[in-house]
């Protein structure tokens, strides 16, 4: 065999020679052959372990297997052995369906990902499951499968890393330098949230964002022609995108050329369009049929065949494949720790920012927040989402990582930090972030400044509203980051704008969530304790549910303190004879929100009426489930059976707390337009409803 036809063949031991006094041409020849072999490594587990699984989608791993070998081996800034390097490129698979894509060049550049886990490919506990986990997989940043959620998620690292840059860099000492990458499919693009949050990256400038669009046109039930038309050029660059094409998603020369352009680019995020075949070299490639599904034993033999792989070899990788890939290693671990002697540079020429640094980067609020919240001595009445607006001042400048905004309803949601201008383009050291209506966008980019780290987010809506971002809400939970979203409007007594806009089966809705605490607080003192507990709760993501209408300053010196908030529900009010003298409860009110104060009211003439009566303030489900069986017992006792749910939201979900013999006031209908005070008086919310629904109980 002439030395020529020995190269890129594979031996007996599963190498490939390397035969001495090479020409230059030669080794540019092996050089070439060992991308290819890399390449179809990249495919090939990725067919091996869809097939396993008899479930997956092969589609986008064999066709997009270039684009992510060039990526991966000659620009992406990673470490294997530490996934979480602060000055890392990030990499997101938007297109969460094809997960073996990431998983194959994890496992093959050296992260903490066996060949045993890629057999064990969508099974129960792997760390490979259907679509990527961020909290199950070293390497994976963030959690999709919902199409266009991680192409949102990647313009909230965008964000995020502008904000960081803008606040820590300084001249000499560019100590955050990094690029979002993210690959995405036609399905990512159809989607209403990747229009949403693209409009928003191209307003806001984020160059630091290059996309890789896997143009192949083919969705699961064929040609995108059946239901998309547009000029997707057009439309990102309407968008303020720059936008560029690869004609051969297999040139790879073509590919880095790309995105090494993308890189030198200011001014603009940009969309790299890559043409490529779904399913490349499978018998079906460039259909529906090789989008999703295991192919069958056949169709991979007689892919392994195309590709020129040895077709009865399953996980196959050979030695020098993977001792390339491997090199990511040496070099990631370099790279920190070139990294870390910067900053070690940095923190000694500005030994505060430094400082501050480090503290954001850990997840610590800084010493010495909490004495910042408000003591509301002697408020007068307010909104509770007024409430929570002075409470975000008040600590603002305390939490300098605390950043937020509104989905164009700041004055309504109180949302503004007073202290700071707006982030815009160019300046984006600000802290005050105008998501425009774009309530999908303002979720998912939440989620996604929360994944990259070192800020808190926060961002406001009506609570009807919150309907439009639920998916990004599912996913903050399920991701276990803290994300803080604030639903004002919370009820009927929204007033006049009638039931389009009053929430009244949301807080259900949202309770609903797992992982997620929603908390509705009655009055300064539990919207203060509610903030307090919201960032202390830095694993998951909170919702808050505040008032338009005014609520009462309950008098904390009479009744219990409101730090019971941080257990869930806690007696506010204990039942009391004729005499004013505390006595064990025969009936209790259990109540959230502005509903509380009107417990308080029916209390009173229940008590005077002979009939002892007990208040609990419930402003958080879930931390009050969280509790021991004895502390849930102390505050809702089994032997009294007389009890009724005061909330202005429908009934669904109160039964386990009020029991059999309970009620409820609620609200299981909807809204009308009206003054605040009309529609709750219209609706039964009234001490006198209350005393008489509460004595049929007795």
């Amino acid at each position: 065999m002439r030395a020529a036809e020995t190269i890129g063949k594979i031996d007996q031991n599963n190498t490939i020679p390397t035969l001495p006094n090479m020409t230059a041409t030669a080794r540019m020849k092996l050089s070439t052959d060992l991308d290819q072999l890399c390449i179809n490594t990249i495919r090939t587990l990725s067919l091996d372990a869809v097939q396993k699984a008899n479930s997956g989608h092969p589609g986008l791993p064999l066709g997009m297997a270039p684009t992510a070998y060039v990526l991966w081996t000659r620009f992406l800034r990673h470490n294997p052995k530490n996934p979480k390097w602060f000055n890392r490129d990030r990499f997101l698979l938007s297109a969460g369906h094809g997960s073996m894509l990431i998983y194959s060049l994890l496992h093959l550049t050296g992260y903490d990902l066996s060949m045993d886990e890629l057999k064990n490919f969508r099974q129960l506990h792997s760390k490979t499951p259907g679509h990527p986990e961020n909290i199950l997989t070293p390497g994976v940043e963030i959690t999709t499968g919902p199409l266009g959620q991680g192409f949102a998620n990647g313009v909230g690292m965008g964000i995020a890393q502008k904000h960081l840059e803008a606040k820590f860099n300084r001249p000499g000492h560019k100590i955050i330098d990094h690029f979002i990458y993210c690959i995405c499919s036609d399905g990512d693009l159809m989607e209403g949230v990747s229009y949403e949050s693209a409009s928003l990256a191209g307003h806001l400038k984020l160059d630091n964002l290059i996309y890789l669009y896997d143009d192949n046109q083919i969705t699961i039930d064929g040609p995108t022609s059946l239901a998309w038309s547009e000029d997707v050029t057009k439309r990102f660059e309407s968008c303020g995108w720059e936008v560029t094409a690869v004609e051969d998603g297999n040139d790879l020369r073509a590919i880095e050329d790309a995105i090494r352009a993308a890189q030198k680019s200011t001014g603009k995020p940009k969309l790299i369009r890559i043409k490529t075949i779904i399913g490349f070299g499978m018998p079906k490639q460039g259909t529906s049929k090789a989008h999703s599904d295991a192919p069958g034993e056949d169709a991979v033999k007689e892919t392994k065949r195309n590709l020129d792989w040895p077709e009865n070899k399953s996980f196959f990788v050979p030695k020098e494949v993977l001792s390339h890939f491997r090199t990511a290693v040496k070099r990631g671990s370099q790279l920190e720790k070139e990294w870390e002697a910067a900053f070690k540079e940095y923190a000694k020429a500005f030994p505060d920012l430094g400082k501050t640094l480090r503290e954001t980067r850990s997840g610590q609020l800084p010493d010495g927040w909490e004495n910042a919240l408000p003591k509301f001595a002697d408020v007068e009445a307010k909104a509770t989402r007024a409430y929570s607006g002075e409470v975000i001042n008040a600590i603002a400048d305390k939490i300098p990582h605390l950043v937020g905004g509104s989905g164009d309803l700041t004055p309504s949601n109180n949302t503004f930090i007073k202290s700071s201008a707006d982030l815009q383009a160019g300046r984006f050291a600000n802290r005050n972030i105008h998501f425009g209506i774009r309530e999908h966008a303002m979720g998912s980019t939440m989620n996604g400044m929360a994944l990259y780290g070192s800020v808190i987010p926060f961002g406001g809506t009506f609570q009807t509203f919150s309907d439009y971002m639920r998916p990004a809400i599912r996913l903050a939970a399920l991701s276990h980051i803290q994300v803080l979203f604030v639903f004002t409007h919370d009820s009927i007594g929204l007033g006049e704008d009638g039931p389009t806009h009053q929430s009244v089966e949301h807080l259900a809705a949202l309770r609903a969530i797992p992982d997620l605490a929603v908390i509705r607080p009655a009055d300064a003192h539990e919207t203060r304790e509610a903030w307090r507990a919201a960032l202390k709760r830095t694993n998951a993501p909170t919702a808050f549910a505040f008032s338009r209408q005014k609520v009462a300053l309950i008098d904390r010196k009479k009744y219990a303190k409101a730090d019971g908030l941080h257990k869930g529900a806690y007696v506010l009010a204990e039942a009391e004879n004729k005499a004013g003298k505390e006595v064990s409860p025969k009936l209790i009110l259990i109540a959230t929100g502005s509903e509380v104060g009107l417990a308080l009211e029916a209390r009173e003439k229940l008590n005077k009426s002979g009939t002892p009566t007990r208040v609990v303030s419930m402003p958080c489900w879930e931390f009050f489930d969280a509790q021991s069986a004895k502390y849930r017992e102390s505050i809702l006792p089994s032997k009294v059976k007389a009890r009724l749910a005061i909330e202005a939201g429908v009934s669904l979900g109160w039964a386990k707390y009020v029991g059999n013999s309970g009620d409820t006031l609620t609200v299981d209908r909807f809204g009308a337009s009206a003054p605040a005070e009309d529609v709750f008086r219209d609706y039964g919310f009234t001490i006198e409803n209350v005393v008489k629904k509460a004595k049929k109980l007795i």
